[in-house]
């Protein structure tokens, strides 16, 4: 047969910007674990991209996502039971614990807020006068 078999495109699946390092470690070994195949690759030294899962064959893609949603579904209710746990034991993290571990980082948003909104409600003012 000298038909040419055309070549499998490569497909991103996940972007892995601000995705813990366990769930990237998860859907590894899920992706493993039904035999899809995929590579990763490392986030860029400058930030500018924070690496990705990307599947090695595009036919796979329909499968790989149903998995990764049915995945990501099932963690975001475990996710979300173990916060309601910790809320009800008085471990979860408040707006107080967020300001007392960073209060620098809180200053610095409340300034930006404070900046926007300024920016925002300055040109009113002009109009009154």
């Amino acid at each position: 047969d000298g038909a040419a078999r055309p070549i499998p495109m490569t497909t991103l699946l996940m972007n892995l910007r601000h995705v813990p390092d366990d769930e990237a470690d998860e859907v590894r070994a899920l992706l493993a674990e039904h035999g899809i195949g995929f590579y990763e690759t490392p986030p860029s030294r400058w930030g500018i991209s924070m690496g990705g899962i990307w599947l090695r064959d595009d036919t796979e893609a329909a499968r790989a996502r149903h998995l990764l949603a049915e995945y990501q579904a099932e963690r975001a209710r475990r996710m979300r039971a173990a916060y309601e746990e910790r809320r009800r034991q008085g471990t979860a993290e408040t707006l107080a614990d967020s300001v007392r571990r960073q209060p620098l980082r809180v200053l610095a948003y409340a300034a930006i807020v404070g900046l926007i909104l300024y920016l925002l409600i300055t040109p009113f003012f002009g109009l009154a006068g």
